[in-house]
This record gives C-alpha cells, sequence and structure tokens, in this order.
C-alpha cells in the first residue's frame, strides 16, 4: 500500500491504462480523462459534468471522470492521436474531423441529406449509425451507442440573403477544411476557402470572405453575428459528436463499471440533444435582437444543382455503397 497518491501505468494492448489513485486507507480509485473542444458552459459540456457526477456516485467513488474543455489538452488532430495512444481515455469528435482517419464517419454531413432532427436521429441510433460505429471499431476505437449534437448548419452572409443557387454564384464562402464541404459549395457554385474556425471572424470583418456556414449555438458563442447580417434557414448538414474511447482501454474496464460510465454518457447524450434544440428557438431570437435577418428558403432547388453536378454521384463512390444505401434509407434518394 503507498502511503500517498501514487498513479500506477500499465500496459494495455499497447495502451496505457487508467491511473490507479489510492490514498492510505482507501480503496483504489481510477481516474479517466475526457477531452473536447467546447466551451465549459456548452450543453455538452453541462451534461457531462453532471454524468460525471452520477458515474462517481453510482461506483461509490471509485471512478473519476475529469474533463478537460475548451481544447486543453490540444486541438482535434492531437487529441485523436492521444486516444490512439491511450494518453487520453474519452474525446468528443465529429464525424466531420474524425473522417481524416476513418473516411465513412464524415457521411452524416452529407449536403441537404437531413431534413430534420426526427430524421437525424432515426438514422444515428438506426442502422447507419450503427455502421459507422463498427467502422470506428475496426481501427481500434470505441463509439458509445448515442451521437451528440452540434447543431444544423445554416447559411450566413454580410451581403445579401442566400435564398437561392444563383445567390451562391462566385460568393466567397468561409468552409472548414472538409473535402465534403468544399466539394459541396464547389458544385452550387460558390467560392469556397477553408479557413480555420480561429480565424474566421476576421476573415469576414476585413472581406476575405462575405459568409459562412455554421450552426445557431457556435454563431452566438463566437459572436461572428457581429460581422453577418443575413442568415438562410436551410439545414444544409448536421453535424454531430461521436464519444470515443481507446478500444484496448475501454476493454479493460471491469464490466460493472463499464455498465454504469455507458449508461450515464448514453442517457446524457441524449438530455444534450433535448437541450440544444431548444436552445436553438431561443438563439435565433437572439441572433434576430443582434440584427440577423432570417428567411427560410426552399431546399429543393439546392439538392437539384447538387444531383445535377454530381455531388451525390462523387460522395458515394467515396463513402461506397453500403454506407450510401443506409443513409438513403433515412434520408430518402439523393441521386
Amino acid at each position: 500500500m503507498t502511503s500517498r497518491r501514487k498513479a500506477i501505468t500499465l500496459m494495455l494492448g499497447g495502451a496505457a491504462a487508467p491511473a490507479l489513485l489510492t490514498t492510505r486507507g482507501e480503496a483504489a480509485k481510477t481516474v479517466f480523462k475526457f477531452a473536447n473542444s467546447n466551451a465549459p458552459d456548452h450543453p455538452l459540456n453541462v451534461r457531462l459534468k453532471e454524468a460525471a457526477g452520477k458515474i462517481r456516485e453510482q461506483t461509490s467513488g471509485a471512478v473519476e471522470i475529469r474533463i478537460f474543455p475548451s481544447s486543453q489538452l490540444g486541438g482535434d488532430m492531437d487529441v485523436l492521436s492521444q486516444l490512439r495512444s491511450g494518453a487520453v481515455d474519452f474525446f468528443t469528435l465529429s464525424g466531420l474531423i474524425l473522417a481524416n482517419f476513418i473516411p465513412v464517419t464524415a457521411i452524416h454531413g452529407v449536403g441537404f441529406a437531413f431534413k430534420d432532427y426526427d430524421t437525424v436521429w432515426k438514422a444515428m441510433d438506426g442502422d447507419l449509425g450503427n455502421h459507422l460505429r463498427r467502422q470506428i471499431g475496426k481501427s481500434g476505437l470505441y463509439a458509445f451507442d448515442k451521437n451528440w449534437d452540434d447543431g444544423f448548419t445554416q447559411f450566413f452572409s454580410s451581403s445579401k440573403p442566400l435564398n437561392t443557387p444563383e445567390d451562391l454564384q462566385g460568393f466567397k464562402l468561409r468552409v472548414p477544411a472538409a473535402p465534403l464541404f468544399v466539394s459541396l459549395f464547389k458544385t452550387l457554385g460558390a467560392s469556397p476557402v477553408a479557413i480555420n474556425w480561429g480565424e474566421t471572424y476576421s476573415a469576414l470583418q476585413t472581406k476575405v470572405v462575405d459568409g459562412l456556414g455554421q450552426s445557431l449555438i457556435n454563431m452566438v458563442a463566437s459572436k461572428v453575428y457581429e460581422v453577418q447580417k443575413y442568415g438562410s434557414m436551410v439545414n444544409f448538414s448536421w453535424n454531430g459528436f461521436f464519444l470515443l474511447s481507446n478500444g484496448a482501454k475501454w476493454n479493460a474496464v471491469p464490466d460493472a463499471q463499464k455498465e454504469i460510465i455507458a449508461r450515464n454518457f448514453n442517457d446524457a447524450a441524449i438530455k444534450q440533444r433535448n437541450d440544444v434544440a431548444q436552445l436553438n428557438n431561443r438563439l435565433k431570437d437572439e441572433l434576430v435582437k443582434h440584427g440577423i435577418v432570417f428567411s427560410t428558403p426552399d431546399t429543393a432547388p439546392f439538392k437539384e444543382v447538387l444531383k445535377k453536378g454530381g455531388y451525390y454521384a462523387e460522395w458515394k463512390k467515396n463513402f461506397g455503397d453500403e454506407a450510401w444505401a443506409m443513409l438513403e434509407k433515412y434520408s430518402g434518394n439523393l441521386g
């Protein structure tokens, strides 16, 4: 028995085991590191903190989840490397970014595939999500059953409403460095410019770009509304997070603790989804107060341009027939 707190690291299938901390007279406590890129007050972290408390209570203090928000442990790709090596135990990551490692996980972001949340959750809790989780499992990671929500992405502009494909012709639009989005906006006739999120505000302010695609929650959190005027509610892409663990480390967790951790994480994901859905209604009103003028365009013309331009055919080929068939089970025929 140690006299003070002591961390013991074991090698399990190439991954370091969670730290086992002991204090004189106390049973061993397992401490897990949970990283994410969201702000501490984001609904994801609010629900994670709540889940961590329940896990600690239901394991009688044997499991502690330490949450590191706001990219405290590094950028997304850096933390993904830490997760794969075992230096980080849990991580929430967008499928669009995970696609740099497992390409098919970006399929949930296909343009205009999901019309509403009901369709999203049927897909991600159903066959499509199960397929993606199996592919993640083959990579040595473990994905929990329930995805977390980052919201639907809308069009925003500083110069004019973006209500039709014609409005996008030559329009300079900020996009993340994701081939799926670059391809989408090129097909729609826009001039997409890949810019890191941290540089987006200044790029909009200095007219390097005139607009962007973004969720309501991130528009408010970043105050990008200060340099935008128009918002088009088109739900052109849905983004969410996979909750990931290192496969070897997760397999090493005792079954009783696994059940408690998984149940609380999955329950928290469901609550967080509801939080974001309710928050979106308030955020739209808040953005209106900040001067954003909203419209709700017909999305059919956008989808028709993408179909005729070969966007859907390109990504069907990239993702494969099996995954595409599962997507269309929920989205309907995309062409």
